[in-house]
């Protein structure tokens, strides 16, 4: 088979690889489509977040894929081979405190794909993974909406984690995939009244048609002054705000605009500190981060399958196999990234 390797930073390679065998309790899966992640662009760029301690490891990439069942470990009861499924990428170690309570998410010794300890991505034609981890495809879903269930489970977990349903007032700082997805978790749950703020109009144009109330261009306008305008949240506030765009300088937004008591969501990756003036928090406002998603598959899954959720038209660039070099330099160019809200690598397709 061929899988696709980080060589270094900037650089994919395609190379040839064995199948692997499935173990007892796994599948093997052809693998059909895998979204591009924000982390996943970061590490095609700079490197992991969290580099190996060997120099010498082998890189991945990719966590969000479908695919098809083409062969079942012996002891497999879920699945047979043809079954059309979704993978949900992190296994956790199904031991440690975490795992007991139900936060399998915060795992310390979760098992996540094109991360440590293995960093093992669904960039290859077949993968193995336990069954329990695997959702079937329902019907007249696509096997590329099956790919972006773990981003929008993201957006759902977020979203109920901030509470938010019907009379929430909303603000969503970025409006790329995860901002997105948290605008639809957060109209599955009943909110309407939302506000997303980014400075692509692509994005916001986009926002508006998956059910925003309102956008405002960052790049034109201030946004704070804005949200803080008699015509909309005044000196009230907002009372949920989801800081999706992983900014240091949108997290301070976040602060300027909050309601007192109300409560900001911290969905977006801040890889570096960020200074924050709690004198303007003060009262009694919620600070609470979200961390990828938590028995969030199986209601996800539903909510595309009804059209609750539309993931289809956030995918703006579809790529075959061979061009993932492409694909990757395109998602970080400075003009070319622009145009594109969500990329998807095709690697085998729906059959």
């Amino acid at each position: 088979m061929k899988k696709a390797i980080l060589e270094h930073p900037k650089k994919m390679v395609i190379k040839e690889a064995p199948i692997p065998e499935p173990n007892d309790h796994e599948v093997l899966i052809k693998v059909a489509y895998v979204g591009m992640c924000g982390s996943d662009i970061h590490g095609f760029e700079f490197g992991p977040f969290i580099p190996p301690k060997d120099p010498n490891q082998e890189i991945g990439l990719g966590h969000e894929l479908a695919g098809t069942v083409v062969k079942v470990g012996k002891d497999v009861k879920k699945f047979k081979v043809g079954d059309q499924v979704i993978v949900e990428p992190g296994v956790p170690d199904d031991t440690c405190e975490y795992c007991r309570t139900g936060r399998y998410n915060i795992c310390p010794d979760v098992d996540f794909m094109a991360t440590q300890p293995n960093y093992r991505g669904a960039l290859t034609e077949y993968m193995t993974h336990p069954e329990e981890w695997c959702y079937p495809l329902p019907e007249g879903m696509s096997l590329m909406e099956g790919a972006l269930v773990e981003p929008a489970s993201v957006g759902m977990h977020a979203a109920i984690l901030g509470g938010a349903t019907l009379g929430s007032h909303i603000v969503i700082f970025g409006g790329g995939t995860i901002g997105l997805m948290t605008l639809q978790a957060c109209r599955s749950l009943g909110a309407t009244d939302i506000t997303v703020v980014d400075v692509l109009q692509k994005r916001l144009d986009l926002a508006l048609k998956l059910g925003a109330k309102a956008v405002i261009n960052g790049k034109d306008e201030n946004a704070v002054e804005v949200l803080r305008s008699e015509e909309n949240f005044g000196d009230h506030g907002v009372d949920l705000v989801f800081e999706c765009a992983g900014s240091a300088f949108t997290a301070n937004q976040a602060v300027q605009v909050v309601a007192r008591g109300g409560k900001i969501m911290m969905v977006g990756t801040q890889s570096k500190p960020v200074p924050i003036d709690f004198l303007k928090i003060n009262r009694e406002v919620t600070i609470q981060t979200s961390f990828r998603y938590c028995n969030n598959y199986p209601q996800t899954i539903e909510a595309i399958a009804t059209g609750k959720f539309n993931v289809k038209d956030m995918v703006t660039n579809v790529y075959p196999f061979e061009d993932v070099q492409k694909a990757f330099s395109e998602a970080i160019d400075p003009e070319k990234k622009a145009n594109m809200v969500k990329g998807v690598i095709k690697i085998a397709g729906d059959e």
